[in-house]
């Protein structure tokens, strides 16, 4: 039998990613187990080794840093080595402007961290028209150096970094969390004596992701309610696309622009561009494809990603990828044999509507993707850490120095965040169930519209939510002039989404309106609360949270 494109192309890069894909399909079709991991005793610490264990070095290690820095004695675990992959991070420069605010990098060492730079921006759906936007994902951030920088920094401020040795479990007692550690293999060395077995601590932050086994047996087993499933490579030769068989010198497929560019006058697939969300294709197999397409310092990173349900009958990521390969041609117009594939990337990111994940035991909080503190629209990771860091690191500080470490004293800092939860519609609006009968291109019309609407309404309505940030005001604008000029449109999502589906949203809506009218009054309010507060740090730590959630929970944190 031939081998499939997959097979063929990721057969010959390094690294064997061919193997790593279809371990990550046997997770896709057979879901890890749930594991008893904590439990709870009747356990004395009373002098605990560490201020905050942090479980998941990758991303651990920044908010790790800033939690040192301010003093506190931090360990840092990681299965293997801590250090960051070569595919570049794509964030805006507005996003990374905390790392700077917070004291943890330098001007100089923020801008040594940015790999590549790109504007503008596509956006289209089949059929519709082109939307070009700047300074939206438009970095590269080099991980490697940027996690290189964070680790000399973090073990600078005192903290301890354990690798190569896997969280096995934890209990937790009346004023810590005793943790216990397995060393693994790495490079087929056993390391022996590169970390305890146990380990104690005041709090522990679960940063092990999406799959975190914390974070399952948190959610008792809970089968995702959606999931992004995204492929992709990083590759060489693009440049060489059209130069010699007559290609379209564009990013697609020459689209009609409604916005009265001329084919020339658009950006080239050789100039400095990318696309954010670009479809070519009605539906497929039951899934609407999007692209994603980035430069890249060493080539040019291109994704499919679908959003679906977890229904066991749909796609594995090997077919998806098959479907990749097939569709690349024409979407990037450049035959796969132009190509030098440098690395493959695949991903199943769960989502769950009742996210963020609240601390479900004393001292032991969710941080990152394991928490699902993102939209269902985005991939989470580093994007959606950045924008929680300054109110994360500032509560965790507040609830180290008043000991107020119980799970109630900690769950707002996981709070209910309704302009996270309406983007829940939007996924759905985007997945069509395996039995549902949906006009192929309904998808495609209906975001083109969107968008459409968006864009004339300029980009204080587009760009925050191009960056996973909605706001009432903006919203429901949106909704008002979409429903006016094509309610034809929105009456066909009705029966996608289903009536039950439709009537959570609208609770979620109305509470966006109402966290944004808290939000505009609290600075008013916040003096008297803060007097009657003054005798009770715990009371003082929950106003400063809730002041927080407000804040971030109607979107107002946005400042692009």
């Amino acid at each position: 039998m031939p081998l499939s494109p997959t097979e063929r192309i990721l057969s010959q890069m390094t690294g064997d990613p061919l193997t790593g894909l279809r371990r990550a399909d046997a997770l896709w079709r057979s879901p890890l187990p749930v594991s008893p991991v904590i439990r709870e005793a009747d356990l004395d610490l009373t002098e605990p080794d560490w201020d905050v264990a942090i479980a998941g070095a990758t991303l651990g290690v920044i908010i790790g840093t800033a939690l040192a820095q301010r003093g506190w004695r931090v360990a840092l675990i990681e299965r293997g080595a801590l250090r960051g992959r070569d595919q570049e991070w794509n964030i805006s420069r507005q996003e990374l402007s905390v790392l700077v605010r917070l004291g943890l990098l330098s001007e100089a060492e923020l801008e040594g961290a940015i790999a590549s730079q790109y504007n503008p921006a596509r956006i289209a759906f089949h059929g519709g028209p082109e939307f070009w936007v700047n300074d939206v994902l438009n970095l590269g951030v080099d991980p490697v150096y940027l996690l290189d920088c964070f680790k000399q920094k973090f073990l600078a401020a005192g903290g301890r970094l354990i690798e190569h040795n896997v969280f096995v479990g934890a209990t937790v007692g009346r004023n810590g969390v005793e943790i216990e550690l397995k060393a693994v293999e790495s490079e087929g060395i056993a390391p022996e004596g590169t970390g305890p077995e146990r380990l104690s601590t005041r709090l522990l932050l679960d940063m092990m992701g999406h799959f975190s086994p914390i974070a399952r047996q948190a959610r008792q087993g809970q089968t995702p309610d959606g999931v992004c499933l995204v492929v992709g490579t990083c590759a060489t030769g693009f440049e060489r696309a059209g130069q010699d068989d007559g290609l379209e010198d564009s990013l697609g497929n020459g689209l009609e622009d409604s916005l009265g560019q001329a084919p020339q006058d658009r950006p080239s697939a050789r100039s400095n561009t990318a696309d954010l969300m670009y479809s070519f294709t009605p539906l497929r197999n039951q899934c609407q494809y999007f692209w994603e397409a980035f430069p890249a310092r060493d080539g040019r990173t291109t994704y499919l990603f679908t959003y679906v349900d977890a229904h066991p009958d749909r796609p594995s990521l090997e077919a998806l990828f098959n479907d990749y390969f097939e569709l690349m041609p024409q979407y990037q117009q450049v035959e796969l044999e132009q190509l030098t594939f440098r690395r493959a990337l695949f991903g199943i990111l769960p989502s769950y509507r009742n996210s963020p994940l609240k601390p479900a035991w004393n001292r032991i909080l969710q941080v990152g993707d394991s928490s699902g503190t993102q939209s269902p629209l985005s991939f989470g990771g580093f994007g959606a850490l950045l924008r929680h860091l300054d109110r994360l690191v500032l509560g965790l500080d507040e609830a180290l120095r008043s000991d107020c470490l119980t799970r109630s004293d900690l769950s707002l800092l996981n709070g209910y965040q309704p302009n996270l939860s309406v983007t829940w519609l939007f996924q759905r609006a985007m997945s069509v169930g395996l039995d549902q009968k949906v006009a192929p291109n309904q998808i495609n019309d209906l975001l083109s519209t969107v968008f459409r609407t968006m864009d004339s309404s300029g980009e204080a309505v587009l760009k925050p939510f191009l960056q996973d940030v909605v706001q009432f005001p903006a919203l429901a604008q949106t909704l008002l002039k979409t429903g006016l000029a094509a309610p034809g449109a929105i009456a066909q999502v009705i029966p996608q989404v289903g009536l039950p589906a439709l009537l959570r949203w609208s609770g979620h809506y109305g509470a966006l309106a109402g966290y944004g009218l808290l939000n505009a009054i609290a600075p008013l309010a916040l003096p008297g609360l803060e007097a009657l507060t003054k005798s009770s740090p715990a009371q003082q730590l929950r106003l400063h949270q809730w002041r927080d959630l407000l804040h971030y929970g109607s979107g107002s944190d946005y400042d692009g």
